[in-house]
């Protein structure tokens, strides 16, 4: 059953029948405009005229005008409720009488496409701004201008982040209009992965393209589109009866991370041992490897986990590979035993690490290893300042001299490098911390150094999960590189002596793709191909790389952080901020890697 419920001062609930089959909605399915018009439905009695006028202050009550109620009611007499509901949506829905009153956006019923409707018979952009428009009317006519822009502005980010994750912009309109414009991305997202198996989402478009191979948004041809939807539906719990879990994750707790974060195991682990079973949808190929934070907001590595197959996440902080903390969740399907690290092992400490600053290191600050590295540092103004606080204070450090100057030690990662005298960590000192070989972003100014090495892999943990591939690939691999930044991935395979053959590496910032691209120069032999962006990465560009190369033997990235980090206070929007939501075109093209190969 859905409910329907006005937003009016007369609250009145009609529970109306689905379709079984029908997508679940928070909104009642709209008539077929094909189906038979009000002349050919059965009349019932008319009833009492205290009755009827109830009836029509019901209606009226949901926001539907007074005219239109006494149409239908005059034409149908005093029908079942629940008929003449329809009734009014069906010609709400084809515009025969515009919706004013005091109707709220919220509560309002959208138009949805019918498979045998026509996509001219509906115009989706007129109606998504002249349709919401209306609703927003106050009951004098002169409309909340204000609210309305907010929340067609709303719409517009909304329908942006969609499009930005390679969805069509009708699609995202259609998603918006079903499932409201407080749904969040998520739920958008599987709302048109649901509404392409019912055979709503594509029905406009799909015969455009069906004597191809693939379309220009990247999706498969109709047959195999419909079979893949309809397994992604049944993974992602969206069943036909109603019972999908939102994607908002507000449904449950956030998923547990592990105290303390050692993933599956560690090098120095040989007597724990874990074991895990892959659902059948996530084995390759190829083999795959996704990375991002791990305090990531509510519900947020739930949803990733759903969509990569439900694969649970491993959760590991570097400070157990490093001497700095660097707290990531890993989802990847990979083999967990026979693990090996890369050698040399990396100082585990600030003091294995930087001995020369151990002279300087006073007691009272009882730092042994980093926090996690960031894209930022601190100022000289910071530094001179808590050099003058120490200085001041002479041979004793005051209880709150030494609280303030251990806080901001901690925050900005601050080393000891003379009398009363603290410094941040040099970028050659990060590189050497994080994994890269020396003068590796070298070339570029400072603060882009910092700002590349910040958002960078811990090589050596990453290094860490792929080394059960070495065996596995004795002649060499073929990667895709998502997100590549300045080359983790690759340096990690590079240490452990895998041979890249091929290396197709997607990456915006050309600051990156020059150091990765100055550092495959001197130490590889194999062919690197740069792409600047993963909206450029479509399926048929992909078909296009797996047929000249063979297919790839892995596909390894991070999104981008942005909004899911916690020091990020103003957009910590979760998987609906504008660059945390390209985690989406990490799926996108990892399913369409999968499903070419699987055809070959």
């Amino acid at each position: 059953m859905v409910d329907w419920v006005s937003d009016s001062d007369d609250d009145g609930k009609f529970e109306l029948d689905s379709d079984g089959d029908a997508e679940p909605s928070s909104a009642p399915a709209l008539r077929n405009l094909d189906a038979p018009g009000p002349s050919t439905l059965p009349r019932q009695a008319n009833g009492n005229g205290a009755e009827s006028s109830a009836l029509i202050g019901n209606f009226v009550g949901m926001g539907f005008t007074k005219e239109m109620v006494l149409k239908v009611v005059k034409e149908n007499g005093n029908a079942d409720t629940e008929q003449l509901l329809e009734l009014l949506l069906t010609y709400q829905a084809i515009g025969s009488d515009p919706l004013v009153g005091n109707c709220s956006a919220s509560a309002c019923v959208p138009k949805i496409l019918e498979e045998n409707d026509d996509e001219d018979d509906v115009n989706w952009v007129e109606d998504a701004a002249a349709g919401n428009y209306e609703r927003c009317l106050d009951s004098d006519g002169s409309g909340d201008d204000e609210g309305f822009l907010q929340e067609m502005s709303q719409k517009d980010k909304k329908i942006k982040s969609l499009v930005n994750m390679g969805f069509p912009e009708d699609e995202a309109k259609m998603a918006i209009t079903r499932c409201g414009l407080d749904a969040s991305v998520e739920v958008l997202v599987d709302s048109i992965y649901a509404s392409e198996t019912a055979g709503n989402g594509y029905s406009a478009h799909l015969s455009d393209y069906e004597d191809t191979e693939f379309n220009s948004f990247g999706g498969r041809k109709k047959t195999k589109f419909m079979e893949g939807s309809k397994k992604k539906r049944k993974l992602y719990g969206s069943g036909s009866q109603g019972n999908q879990v939102p994607f908002d994750g507000s449904h449950e707790e956030p998923m547990p991370l592990p105290n303390p974060m050692v993933g599956f195991s560690l090098p120095s682990d040989r007597v724990r041992s874990v074991h895990r079973t892959l659902p059948d949808q996530a084995f390759g190929p190829p083999f795959f490897y996704y990375e991002n934070v791990a305090l990531a907001p509510k519900g947020v590595w739930t949803t990733m986990s759903r969509f990569l197959y439900d694969i649970q996440p491993e959760f590991v902080d570097s400070k157990f590979f490093c001497a700095a903390a660097r707290k990531r969740g890993y989802i990847h399907n990979l083999p967990i035993e026979n693990r090996s690290p890369v050698l040399p092992l990396p100082p585990k400490t600030i003091f294995e690490a930087f001995p020369s600053t151990k002279m300087w290191w006073p007691s009272w600050d009882p730092r042994r290893q980093f926090n996690c590295l960031q894209t930022c540092v601190a100022s000289a103004k910071l530094t001179e300042r808590i050099r003058c606080s120490l200085s001041n204070c002479g041979d004793t450090t005051s209880p709150r001299v030494q609280k303030y100057v251990l806080d901001e030690c901690r925050k900005w990662n601050l080393v000891w490098v003379g009398k009363n005298k603290v410094a941040p960590l040099e970028p050659d000192e990060m590189e050497f911390l994080l994994g890269y070989p020396r003068n590796h972003t070298r070339g570029v100014i400072r603060t882009e150094r910092y700002r590349a090495l910040g958002n960078s892999f811990q090589v050596d943990t990453v290094a860490y999960h792929l080394s059960v591939l070495r065996d596995m690939f004795p002649n060499g691999m073929n990667v895709l590189s998502l997100f590549s930044g300045i080359g983790g991935a690759e340096v990690a395979l590079y240490r452990l002596g895998i041979r890249m053959k091929t290396v197709v590496s997607v990456e915006i910032s050309e600051v990156n793709r020059t150091v990765l691209k100055s550092w495959w120069d001197q130490t590889q032999t194999g062919t690197l191909i740069e792409i600047s962006d993963v909206h450029n990465l479509t399926a048929e560009r992909i078909e296009s790389l797996i047929r000249r190369f063979g297919g790839f033997d892995l596909v390894i990235g991070g999104s981008p952080c942005n909004n899911l980090a916690g020091s990020n206070r103003h957009h910590r929007d979760g998987l609906e901020g504008q660059q945390s939501a390209l985690f989406y075109h990490y799926f996108r093209i990892l399913d369409s890697v999968k499903t070419i190969m699987s055809g070959m």
